[in-house]
């Protein structure tokens, strides 16, 4: 069974940085992604890693503010996002491709529930 964790949301402040991580159980993924849904608003891709590489995309909006990360070793993959603001606040998901062809066709069969994270100023 394939099972993906998110943690490390919770609320914090104007300016802090958040660091996200998703648990990855039952898969060695191909690549993963993290998006986020903010209240009233479509769902938006912050961006994707590559498993085997390691090579991190990112939403243009979040260029120099985000990094993706993972862990082989443990099946872990984070997110980093600095100089937080209040329109970060939202649900972060963390998803993954169980193959190349759906990693770089962007088609994630596997999600996590998400996690809250409240940015407060």
């Amino acid at each position: 069974q394939v099972r993906l964790k998110e943690s490390g949301g919770g609320l914090l402040q104007v300016g802090d940085s958040l660091r996200l991580s998703c648990d990855v159980s039952g898969i060695t993924p191909a690549g993963m992604s993290w998006s986020r849904q903010a209240p009233g608003k479509e769902r938006e891709w912050v961006g994707t890693i590559h498993w085997t590489s390691g090579g991190a995309w990112y939403a243009d909006s979040m260029w120099g503010r985000v990094s993706i990360s993972r862990n082989t070793a443990n099946n872990t993959m984070s997110l980093r996002m600095d100089n937080l603001k209040p329109e970060d606040t939202a649900v972060y998901y963390c998803a993954a491709a169980s193959s190349q062809n759906n990693y770089f066709s962007r088609r994630y069969e596997h999600w996590g529930q998400g996690t809250q994270v409240i940015v407060s100023s």
